[in-house]
């Protein structure tokens, strides 16, 4: 059954989304183009900047994403907690940000001031729309898809469409389906056969976490796995780093090198606290994109927001059965 975006992006609730974008025809988001001989890389800084930066404005939170040659994945924890903790000038000075009014004399934006801050704080619908809108995972992709496009198209000489329509957005309905979809979006480089390894893999949540954790930071502007910080920046799984990271790893070679071993012990304790199936977890892996479709989950979560949306079935039961029942 296909489903509305619409009918499954809930508003107002906290909830995890795996989107997709793709560019268009022969357009390049990143790598080397054999075509052409052109690299571009650099647009991997691009990307990573603009979610960080992002990020940091909307009641949104990135857990991990990866970006690949000519398409990109981001998976997102909202935050609807954040956005109605905001005061009218925080909201205000929020959105500010994201379209500033002001530029300086070179001609890049400059902080919102307080002029600016004030007026819009005191407009209540306004504010009301802008709080949606900063909680929106539609429009996060957008801050996120249109800047890279005007960079891109920029950068080429062109006009027009460089994404391929919308981005592809899944729910990911429980625990499982989360950490199925991370190890999927972290092990992109590692299936492409661009890196061996993880810890090899720029430009990608893991990345991101393994430089941290070897400079003795600790943090990221990701999302935390475990619960090990604190305040409004919890944890997303029962894991903590180091859990995640070993069970990666251990994936990614495994996928790698073509092998199909046991999981070893200590990672079937990893996975012991979730319902997943340890004897499929590497066809998962690697069969993500094919066996999951708008929604994401076990069998069970699938088919309650199946009845929530008056159908009686919905795309990816049986792959969620199999895939998260523990065996």
């Amino acid at each position: 059954m296909t489903v509305a975006r619409g009918e499954v992006v809930a508003q107002g609730v906290e909830a995890y989304y795996h989107c997709v974008s793709r560019c268009v025809r022969r357009a390049f988001l990143c790598g080397l183009d054999a075509y052409t001989g052109k690299s571009y890389e650099h647009r991997k800084a691009w990307i990573q900047a603009r979610l960080e930066e992002i990020s940091a404005v909307f009641g949104i939170e990135v857990i991990t994403y990866a970006a690949m040659s000519n398409h990109l994945h981001v998976i997102l924890r909202t935050r609807p907690d954040w956005v109605e903790g905001w005061s009218d000038r925080e909201t205000a000075r929020r959105w500010l940000t994201l379209f500033p009014m002001e530029r300086g004399e070179n001609g890049l934006p400059k902080a919102a001031s307080r002029s600016a801050i004030e007026p819009l704080a005191g407009q209540p619908e306004r504010l009301a729309e802008i709080r949606s809108r900063l909680g929106s995972v539609s429009w996060f992709m957008r801050c996120l898809n249109e800047y890279v496009a005007r960079m891109a198209n920029r950068e080429d000489g062109r006009k027009g469409r460089f994404w391929e329509g919308r981005f592809k957005c899944q729910v990911l309905l429980d625990d499982c389906a989360l950490l199925a979809c991370m190890a999927y979006v972290d092990l992109n480089p590692v299936r492409a056969g661009v890196a061996e390894t993880p810890e090899r893999s720029e430009y990608t949540g893991i990345f991101d976490r393994i430089e941290a954790r070897n400079c003795g930071k600790g943090e990221t502007w990701l999302c935390p796995i475990g619960d090990d910080n604190a305040g409004d920046r919890r944890g997303v799984l029962p894991l903590d780093l180091d859990d995640y990271l070993s069970l990666v790893d251990w994936t990614g070679r495994e996928i790698r090198l073509g092998k199909r071993g046991a999981i070893p012990a200590h990672l079937s304790d990893i996975l012991d606290r979730l319902p997943v199936n340890q004897g499929r977890w590497l066809d998962t892996i690697q069969g993500y994109g094919r066996l999951f479709h708008r929604v994401v989950g076990r069998m069970e979560a699938i088919m309650e927001m199946a009845r929530s949306l008056g159908s009686r079935w919905l795309g990816g039961v049986r792959a969620g059965q199999a895939a998260f029942t523990a065996a």
